[in-house]
């Protein structure tokens, strides 16, 4: 990429309109995302129907802002109301909420923006550097691949399950299993619908996600097991502690390693169609945990891992874009919806438009650059609101709460069967933590069971039912060879456990 077409497109996104789009872009991306159960797709959705009076540069810095906020502000209900706003923060929310109820909410909130912001700048950056040569690394990788990448994300169970992978390993089997309700991949049968109409479209994540996590924690607080946790939120000590950024140069110098590692795994997991940053959240949290130096601190509110993943979130998020530019073939969800903006505006994406027109795909990076910037701004605004909540009495909050849950569940498909689903949900998830079965791997594998299936299925009808077929292509084997690895170890230190409790000796297999 030549410096002048750099400084044109500079020159592009510093026009007036441009600015304007990525600020009022990332303020309505600011208020969607802190909205429990309104997702970042849902709110790119929505501006389409703006688009159609904007020039092309604009309409794209729109909806780069507004993702880029909203997946960030997911963080906010997630941390101080334990309801994840997103998938990918699902992976960290008892983390940040754990930070909360120990009085420390601005610095779970801090650690969001800021690392999520330095992970979007880095992820633009290597979308910038060396984006059509991810984008063909990405075209490679086949169905094999990708089936070894859902299996890594499962695996990360362990890692996020506490201190009982078998617990966590019942959890991951019970979103597997509510992730084969609706119609099968190949044959398009009906599974375990029981005649229901709703339940062919499958079981979506976003009710069960709010249902397990914040209804459940309501019938907890009814039941007086979570008063004391919810009433700590509320405390003075937290309030006072809601200083935005306060000590966070002191967190970037003590876990250096994390932002790097996190991004890293943000902007490689990023660039593969169909990934996106979900799936890189979870596996940095895992990774985080497996090589800390401290796992035992994971789960009491331990900045670490939340630094981890929030940085792979928005790296992830902007790397999604490379393949999408470079050969227009969407990431995820969000980069379909703006590639169909591009065509709507007469731009073709892929490789003739670096080739004919490379201004426009380099001012729509440039404008991730802005868009990641506002997040700093914009995040000392949002935390200094945030006290806000935490002086609303539990009285006022939970009908709140509970009013939340039903707009975020009736607002997937504008049908009462989502609040149904949220209402199931927040019952069995009220169940396992009574009996200490992590929620997360359950949302875990609602995510990540279609994209396995998916995947093995087509990689078994392509090697004709031979499972060496798996092994045949060498970044497939790699990536096979290094699960069984990590799952042989994962066993391995499961038994070393069990022979350490029956000898009577301390556990600490999970924090070698």
């Amino acid at each position: 990429m030549s410096f002048d077409t750099l400084l044109q497109a500079a020159v592009l996104v510093l026009q007036f309109d441009v600015l304007l789009a990525i600020l009022g872009g990332a303020v309505y991306g600011l208020f969607i995302g802190a909205l429990p159960g309104l997702t970042a797709t849902m709110a790119t959705a929505l501006l389409v129907p703006l688009t159609f009076y904007m020039a092309p540069l604009p309409a794209i810095a729109l909806i780069v802002s507004s993702t880029a906020m909203a997946i960030t502000a997911g963080d906010i209900p997630g941390a101080l109301l334990r309801i994840p706003g997103t998938p990918a923060s699902a992976a960290y929310t008892e983390e940040s909420y754990a930070m909360t109820r120990a009085g420390h909410a601005g610095r779970a909130l801090s650690i969001g923006f800021f690392f999520s912001a330095l992970g979007g700048l880095i992820g633009a950056t290597v979308l910038l550097m060396t984006g059509p040569l991810l984008a063909r690394l990405a075209l490679n990788f086949s169905s094999f691949e990708f089936f070894w990448l859902a299996l890594l994300g499962l695996l990360t169970c362990a890692l996020v399950s506490g201190s009982n992978p078998v617990k966590g390993g019942v959890s991951l089997a019970i979103g597997l299993l509510i992730a084969t309700v609706g119609l099968d991949v190949t044959s398009g049968q009906p599974r375990f619908t029981f005649g229901s109409v709703e339940l062919s479209g499958g079981v979506s994540f976003i009710p069960v996600m709010i249902g397990m996590f914040a209804f459940s924690e309501i019938l907890r607080g009814l039941s007086g097991i979570g008063a004391a946790d919810a009433a700590t939120a509320a405390t003075p000590a937290s309030d006072g502690a809601m200083r935005p950024y306060r000590g966070i140069l002191g967190l970037l110098k003590t876990y250096p390693l994390s932002l790097v590692r996190g991004t890293a795994l943000g902007s490689s997991l990023g660039a593969l169609p169909g990934v996106g940053g979900d799936l890189a959240a979870w596996i940095a949290y895992g990774v985080s945990r497996r090589f800390s130096r401290t796992p035992q601190k994971f789960g009491t509110g331990h900045p670490e891992g939340l630094i981890e993943a929030t940085s792979a979130n928005n790296s992830g998020l902007s790397s999604a874009w490379i393949p999408a530019l470079v050969f227009g073939i969407p990431g995820d969800a969000v980069t379909a919806i703006a590639v169909g903006v591009l065509y709507m505006k007469g731009v073709a994406p892929g490789p003739r438009l670096f080739a004919e027109n490379p201004v426009m795909p380099t001012s729509i990076i440039l404008s991730f650059f802005v868009a990641n910037l506002l997040l700093f701004p914009l995040g000392y605004f949002a935390i200094k609101a945030a006290r806000m909540v935490l002086k609303v009495p539990r009285s006022v909050i939970v009908p709140m709460i509970l009013l939340c849950c039903f707009l975020g569940s009736y607002a997937i498909n504008n049908t009462l069967f989502g609040v149904g689903i949220m209402l199931v949900a927040g019952l069995v998830g009220y169940v396992m933590e009574r009996n200490n079965f992590p929620i997360a791997p359950v949302i875990l594998g609602l995510v990540l069971g279609p994209v396995l299936e998916r995947n093995f299925i087509m990689s078994m009808q392509i090697s004709r039912g031979n499972l060496t077929g798996f092994f045949e292509r060498p970044v497939a084997c790699g990536l096979g060879i290094f699960v069984l690895i990590v799952l042989g170890l994962t066993v391995w230190s499961a038994i070393k456990g069990r022979r350490r409790v029956m000898a009577g000796e301390p556990d600490d297999s999970l924090t070698s």
